[in-house]
C-alpha cells in the first residue's frame, strides 16, 4: 500500500438532522457520516479528527478536520468524490495535503463562532433552521456594551455547561466578542483560543438577558468572578450558532496583524 498522507478538509454542514460532530452509539453524527464516505473512497476505515466538536443541531460554514489516506487521489478528486457520497446537507468545500503530523484540534490557534438572532416580525422560513427567532423587545445597545465585556483573558467558568469535559482549566482567551444589527439579524460573533461546552451559547443567553433588561452590562463581571454557571443566563438554542472559521498558525498571525491594522 502507498504510504500515508495527511489531509486537511474543510466543511460546511447544516447540523439539524445530526446528533453534533463526534461519533456516538445509534446516533447520526457529522464525523460518523464523513468517516463513512472516506472509507469508501480509501477501501478501509477512516479516522477524521475535527478542530472541535459542534453540539447536535449547530452548523458549520468552516469546520477543519484531518485524516491520513493512502489513496493517491488528487484534492480535486477527493472533493468530488466525498461530495458525491456525502448527503446534501454536508459539503467538502476545501482538501488538501497538510503536514506530516497534523492535527485540527491540537493546531488550532483560534476559532470564530457566529450566532444568528432573528429579528424580524414574521421569520423567514427558510431561515427557521438558522437563527433563533425573537421578534420581542431587546435593548441592543446594552447587549453590544455586555458582549464587549466577554473579550479578554479570563476564567469563563460561569458560563461552561455541565455534561462537557470540563478541565482542569476554565481559563481561555477571548479576542473579540462583538455584536452587531445586520438588516433583521442580529449577530454575535466570538473569536478565541477555545470555548468550553456551550460557553457560546452560554454567552448569548446572558447577552439576551441583558437585553430584555433582567441583566445590565455591568453584571457580565460579576458572573464571571462567581464562576458559577447558575449567576450566568440560560443556554441559547442551538439553530443559531455556527462554528465560522478555524485559524492554524500562520493564518492566526494574519488575523491579528489585520486587527492591530484596523485599530491604528
Amino acid at each position: 500500500m502507498a504510504s500515508e498522507r495527511s489531509w486537511r478538509l474543510t466543511l460546511a454542514y447544516d447540523g439539524t438532522a445530526y446528533s453534533g460532530w463526534q461519533v456516538q452509539p445509534a446516533a447520526t453524527t457529522i464525523q460518523g457520516t464523513v468517516e463513512e464516505a472516506l472509507a469508501v473512497v480509501e477501501g478501509r476505515p477512516v479516522k477524521l479528527t475535527g478542530s472541535g466538536r459542534t453540539d447536535a443541531g449547530v452548523h458549520a460554514l468552516a469546520q477543519v478536520a484531518s485524516c491520513t489516506l493512502a489513496s493517491p487521489i488528487p484534492a480535486h478528486g477527493l472533493i468530488k468524490a466525498l461530495n458525491r457520497l456525502l448527503p446534501a446537507d454536508i459539503r467538502v468545500t476545501d482538501a488538501g495535503l497538510a503536514p506530516e503530523g497534523f492535527h485540527a484540534r491540537h493546531w488550532a490557534t483560534a476559532k470564530t463562532y457566529e450566532y444568528r438572532i432573528q429579528r424580524a416580525p414574521i421569520c423567514p422560513p427558510f431561515e427557521a433552521r438558522f437563527t433563533y427567532w425573537h421578534p420581542y423587545p431587546l435593548d441592543e445597545d446594552a447587549m453590544c456594551v455586555a458582549a464587549s465585556r466577554l473579550a479578554g483573558d479570563r476564567d469563563f467558568r460561569s458560563f461552561a455547561s455541565s455534561g462537557g469535559d470540563l478541565e482542569e482549566s476554565t481559563e481561555r482567551s477571548v479576542f473579540s466578542s462583538t455584536l452587531q444589527r445586520e438588516a433583521d439579524l442580529l449577530v454575535y460573533r466570538v473569536r478565541g483560543s477555545g470555548f468550553l461546552y456551550r460557553m457560546v451559547r452560554n454567552f448569548v443567553g446572558t447577552l439576551l438577558e441583558v437585553g430584555r433588561g433582567n441583566l445590565q452590562p455591568d453584571d457580565i463581571d460579576r458572573i464571571l468572578a462567581a464562576r458559577n454557571r447558575c449567576e450566568a443566563g440560560p443556554t441559547a438554542p442551538a439553530r443559531g450558532l455556527f462554528l465560522a472559521s478555524v485559524e492554524y498558525p500562520d493564518q492566526t498571525a494574519a488575523a491579528d496583524a489585520a486587527r492591530v491594522n484596523s485599530s491604528a
